[in-house]
């Protein structure tokens, strides 16, 4: 879904305090995990941002199904080692101290059976002690269709304008982006579709406690959407 945009995707998301969240997220890893090491996992990690400041505290790994985002996050963090999976069916025959999911990317799991799959998945791979730490989508009754959004990049040789207008199909939401890109070379059109499941709080607290983790909910968390943090028991 991000083979066209990928080049532009943190251009576009520049607004975002990568260095702060990854603080916050350092100071809950510290109060919650257990497990007495420091190998983390970013599910969803997109182009690698949050683990370029994560590195500093944690031997750092990610996973995405993207090939052209995770492209970008190589070159970014060379060090790290980066799987290309699905977060609803991941195998990696390891396990981690800490696994993240963040940017609300949980919610392109889309259904409640993949939301608990997906949970299982990560609570199979957490040690003894170790934390899980979800930033939610949007619930039902946050999702508002019919709104219209637009984000713009301005640099001297390139212009981007990305819009949609929000929409609903029962429990999904949808957001059609239409790209506008100009450089000296020429201006390129493209579209891209993004459904992401509305979970309800309960669907999140359930599939973390079936998949045998303490749970703790932070309504506000690092944008304002709420963290779930899932510990697993020693």
């Amino acid at each position: 879904m991000y083979n066209q945009s990928a080049q532009f995707y943190d251009l576009v998301y520049g607004y975002k305090d990568y260095a702060g969240e990854a603080q916050a997220i350092h100071k809950l890893i510290t109060q919650y995990c257990r497990s007495g090491g420091n190998v983390l996992l970013d599910v969803a990690c997109g182009t690698g941002r949050h683990l370029d400041y994560l590195q500093e505290f944690y031997a750092v790994s990610g996973l995405d199904l993207s090939a052209e985002l995770l492209t970008v996050a190589r070159q970014r963090l060379p060090g790290a080692t980066f799987y290309e999976a699905d977060m609803v069916d991941f195998d990696l025959g390891v396990q981690f101290d800490v696994i993240i999911c963040l940017f609300s990317a949980i919610g392109y799991v889309q259904t409640d059976p993949c939301l608990w799959q997906t949970v299982q998945g990560m609570s199979r791979h957490l040690k003894p002690g170790g934390v899980v730490i979800v930033e939610p989508w949007f619930t039902p009754e946050q999702w508002h269709p019919g709104t219209a959004h637009a984000t713009f990049v301005d640099q001297p040789e390139l212009k981007v304008a990305r819009m949609t207008v929000s929409e609903q199909e029962g429990s999904l939401s949808r957001n059609d982006f239409h790209w506008l890109v100009a450089t000296p070379a020429g201006i390129q059109y493209f579209t891209e579709r993004h459904e992401l499941g509305l979970f309800t709080q309960d669907a999140y607290m359930s599939a973390l406690r079936e998949a045998e983790l303490d749970v703790i909910f932070d309504p506000d968390g690092l944008t304002g959407r709420g963290l779930y943090i899932g510990v697993k028991p020693m």
